[in-house]
Formats: structure tokens, sequence, C-alpha cells
């Protein structure tokens, strides 16, 4: 098997089938890896995909020259927002100014990048999505924008912001606009689908899912959730294990403090901001370009100071990416077996589970806070 780079260490940008003039390439995915195979039927040797693929050639990474925290300032957008509402804030400033943003949403089942052109078509990019996706087209799209005199603004995790830059190149770079995301770590969206086939749900029927609400970590599949509000579902528990994520992830070029992009955005775990303020949501910002800073001023944002070294103490792939263990690899020899997604998770960490299961038959009898207070007013 010819692949674009090593075997098991693609990390699913896509910009390698994008730039392919021969549609040689295709991106396979066994659930704990992803490799992009070459049809040697197809390839003329062009060696296109190889130049343009970040794992082979990574993009200039730089010191963040700015750290902030804080929130938007329109309180109704930060109460959406999965954290402070930042990456709203900024597009729809973004939009104001003239630009096109780039980014993720949910589209027939798939979450691909599509274009929003105005403010209203900011609102589907909304919330945080634990689970890879799937940008090819878009690099294409943007490079006729950006030669097209238009200015894009592109929104995605480090390893596809890398790869955009390296499809673009440095002459149509002064109208690209890029903010990367702190990734922890993304899943195949095969194990998003068969985690919710066991509750009879299609990605492809769901106009909306989201995998959190503020500090509520769950899924909600058009605004309902699987499992009780306020219950981690097994999806989610198996993502903060670090069972679900792709191999690439375990060795990723851009977990550190150096980023890719103009402007890194995630939540600002840990603040020493007021616990009312923490309650409704904050982002963590670093800043490494004039472009960066130039994106924080023109939006609506409410900036505080930020202490670096507490930031990326609490924001672990800010230093390095998270370690693979022994849990992952009993998750992955177990899921391949076609198992059960939530046996498998349960037969994993059965302890952790059971808290959740307990948790969620006291809420179905309406028990939980009244034993919480209980429990509150004994301890005092």
């Amino acid at each position: 098997m010819k692949t674009v780079c090593k075997i098991n260490e693609c990390a699913g940008c896509m910009a390698c089938v994008d730039i392919c003039p021969k549609g040689a390439i295709t991106v396979k995915d066994d659930l704990s890896a992803y490799n992009a195979v070459i049809d040697p039927e197809k390839c003329i040797g062009c060696d296109s995909c190889y130049r343009v693929c970040q794992q082979n050639h990574p993009a200039k990474a730089e010191m963040p020259q700015k750290w902030a925290q804080g929130w938007c300032a329109d309180p109704e957008q930060r109460q959406k927002s999965s954290s402070g509402g930042f990456a709203s804030a900024i597009s729809k400033a973004f939009i104001t100014s003239g630009g096109t943003v780039c980014s993720c949403a949910l589209k027939d089942g798939k979450f691909t990048f599509e274009f929003a052109e105005t403010v209203d078509d900011v609102k589907k990019f909304a919330g945080s999505k634990y689970v890879k996706s799937d940008p090819s087209g878009s690099y294409k799209a943007v490079k006729d924008k950006l030669k097209n005199g238009e200015k894009v603004l592109f929104i995605g995790l480090p390893c596809q912001v890398a790869a955009l830059k390296n499809f673009v190149g440095k002459d149509l770079e002064s109208a690209l606009y890029t903010v990367d995301l702190i990734c922890h770590g993304t899943p195949s969206p095969k194990l998003l689908e068969m985690f919710l086939k066991q509750y009879k749900i299609q990605l492809a029927d769901l106009e909306d899912i989201k995998f959190r609400k503020n500090k509520n970590y769950q899924i909600y599949c058009n605004g309902k959730s699987i499992a009780p509000d306020g219950v981690i579902d097994r999806y989610m528990i198996a993502f903060f294990y670090k069972m679900t994520f792709a191999d690439s992830c375990y060795s990723c070029k851009y977990a550190k403090t150096e980023r890719v992009s103009d402007l890194t955005i995630g939540d600002s775990w840990g603040s020493e901001l007021p616990a009312q303020e923490q309650e409704k949501g904050i982002s963590l910002a670093l800043c490494q370009t004039e472009k960066g800073s130039r994106l924080l001023a023109m939006s609506d944002l409410v900036l505080k100071d930020v202490d670096p070294e507490k930031a990326i103490a609490k924001n672990g792939q800010l230093k390095a990416p998270c370690e693979m263990t022994k849990l992952r690899t009993e998750f992955e020899n177990k899921i391949k077996r076609n198992q059960n997604f939530n046996r498998v998770v349960f037969s994993l960490i059965p302890q952790q589970c059971l808290k959740l299961d307990g948790k969620a038959l006291l809420l179905k009898l309406g028990l939980y806070n009244k034993l919480k207070k209980l429990l509150r007013g004994f301890w005092k």
C-alpha cells in the first residue's frame, strides 16, 4: 500500500485529496487511524500530494506575542457559545469588515467545511465538535476566493490550518487569516455513528448536534440530550479518557506552545477570574501575528489579562500531545470487533460508568438534587 505520509501518521486533513489532479488519493479510516492511500493506476507521479501534506512539511510555528482571556460582549451570544464565544464574535466582525469565513458545520450527516458570507450564516458553525471534520473541497474553494481578491478567515484544527497554508502558498497568504483551535484529539466520525446507532439515531437525519453546553459535556441531538441532562454519556467519557483519538493525535506536531495560525483560541481553563464569569464561559486567545491582533481588535470582545504559565498548565496540548494509554489500545481492539460502544466503555472504566448511571437513575427519580442538598447540609 503506497501512502502520502507514513502509515498511520495521516491526520486526515484531506489536502492531498484536494490537490491531486487525477483523483488518485483516498483517505482510509479504520476507526483508529487514517491513511492517505495512492492508487498506482491513476497516479502520475507529480508529488503534489507529498508537498502539500502537513505531516511531511509542517507549517512554520511561532510563539504567541500576546495572551488574553475573555468573552464576547453580547451576553446572548455568550450564552449560546460553548465557551466565551470568541469564534462567533471574530467571525461576525470579519464578515462585517468585508471578508468570508470558512469553518466546520454539520451538513447532510457530515462534518464538512462551509462558507459564511453573512453574519446570520455564522450560527451554523456554533458549538465545539469532538469529532474529526472533513475539509476536502474547502482548500480549493479558499484558494479560488483568494485568487479573486477576496479576504478569507479559516477556522479549524492546527493540522488543517497547516495544510491550508501549504495548499495556498506564500503568494496568496496576505489575504488569508487563520484561527486554530486548541485540540485535544479527534475521534473518527465512524465512532460517533456507532455510538448514535445504539439509540437508533442517524447523523444524516440530524439538523443539529452539540457535544456540550457550556461546562455540561454530553451529546445533544436536535436539542435533546441522549443521557439525562447533566450526565456525561459514554461517547464523551471515552473522549475524556483519551480512548477514541486517531493514532496521529498521540504524536501531534502541533500540540505545543508555538502555533501555526494567526490566532489560537480555546477554553480558558483554570482562570482566576470570578466564579460567576467562569460559569458563563471564558475563552483563551494566543496571538501570534499582526493579523491575529487585528482579528481581536475588530471584534466585540471583553478582554482580560491571563497568566501564560497558568494557561499552559491547564491546557496540556499547549505543551505536548496526549499519551496513548493501555485503555486506548484495549478500546481499539474491542471496538474493531464490532462490540457495542457503550459496553466497551463500561468494560474499561466500570467504576466511573456506574457512578454516572447512579446519577442518571437519581435524576430520573427526582432525587438527585434533594440528595445533593442533604449531603451538603450534612457536611457543613
